[in-house]
């Protein structure tokens, strides 16, 4: 039997394991609710659980390592949890307590930095050297590759493109600053925004506050992205602003990192295609004229297993041995 690796995406509300076979290929992929109320040995348990569950309806194949991806900042190298604000947890040696549990290689990065990963060598990014990811949902994540390497950074939280400011004295981010990216495009922050318009002006909000049963306080990025489909005009021009914050953000990635292409993918862009119309539309007004020409943008390409299949292809490409003869 073929050697296998495994990939966990671990968030503070689910957690998700993937198994790839050594070509990369996705064998079986389990998901469940998180426990995180109840600690993180408890969390570890379950992911000892999912794994081996995993394993065992595959026959229990030879396994090289896990990677994991969780939702916070990852210490490189010691595979410490510095800080997940979604699980709770402070410093937690992940990698040594998982590793010790399954008796297996652990790799443990960010959450984000797995979803790139995948995306780059199974998904959307394959045949490319120089990608940029953004992932556009609740917050907005994002990744680089540069030169066939995925950065980590000195302290292992690269590519916190969300927290990139695209205004000096922009609207409040949930980080504490102003202008990023991510108070302008993120799910929670486009539902903020468009409460504030209903406020201002309910006759103009009527759709969208008929979406939300009638209740200031429920209108979501989602009844934004249901109004604007419908043809809503005030659902339209919040999706407008927010195609041209999303704009100025790409715009600024490119001239940084000059990539060969820069992938969306979230549920916000996946509830609004429009947005990455409007990205492609508008980025010439703020990306310079060379790199802008060899960018391809585009969709992401695995949907939400990006971040487990991710972390079990860093896993395989860590660990696995290397070819006879290579060197």
């Amino acid at each position: 039997m073929e050697p296998c690796t495994v990939g966990v995406d671990l968030g503070g509300t689910k957690v998700e394991v993937a198994l790839l076979d050594h070509e990369g290929r996705t064998l079986a992929t389990e998901r469940r609710a998180t426990a995180s109320a109840r600690g993180p040995d408890s969390v570890v348990e379950e992911i000892v659980a999912l794994v081996q569950g995993v394993l065992a309806g595959a026959g229990r194949p030879p396994v090289w390592g896990v990677g994991v991806g969780v939702a916070g900042q990852v210490e490189s190298g010691t595979g410490t949890v510095l800080f997940a604000p979604n699980l709770r947890w402070e410093r937690y040696p992940l990698k040594e307590e998982l590793g010790a549990a399954l008796q297996l290689p652990i790799a443990v990065l960010n959450d984000v930095q797995a979803a790139t990963y995948g995306e780059w060598r199974l998904g959307a990014g394959q045949g490319a050297d120089d990608i940029a990811c953004l992932f556009v949902g609740t917050g907005i994540g994002g990744g680089i590759v540069s030169a066939g390497r995925l950065l980590v950074g000195c302290s292992g939280s690269a590519g916190e493109i969300g927290h990139l400011p695209i205004a000096r004295d922009g609207p409040l981010c949930r980080c504490g600053n102003r202008g990023c990216l991510e108070a302008f495009a993120a799910g929670w922050a486009i539902g903020r925004r468009a409460r504030e318009a209903v406020a201002a002006d309910p006759s103009a909000g009527a759709s969208l506050l008929r979406l939300a049963g009638g209740t200031v306080a429920n209108v979501t990025a989602r009844v934004v992205a249901r109004a604007a489909a419908q043809g809503d005009p005030l659902a339209r021009q919040l999706t407008d602003e927010v195609g041209r914050a999303l704009a100025t953000g790409a715009g600024a990635i490119v001239n940084a990192l000059n990539p060969c292409r820069l992938i969306f993918g979230g549920g916000v862009i996946a509830g609004m295609p429009q947005l990455l119309e409007a990205v492609r539309r508008d980025i010439a007004s703020w990306a310079l004229a060379a790199p802008l020409a060899k960018v391809q943008i585009t969709t992401a390409a695995l949907g939400p297993h990006a971040g487990s299949v991710g972390a079990a292809a860093w896993a395989r490409d860590l660990m696995a041995p290397a070819p006879e003869g290579a060197g």
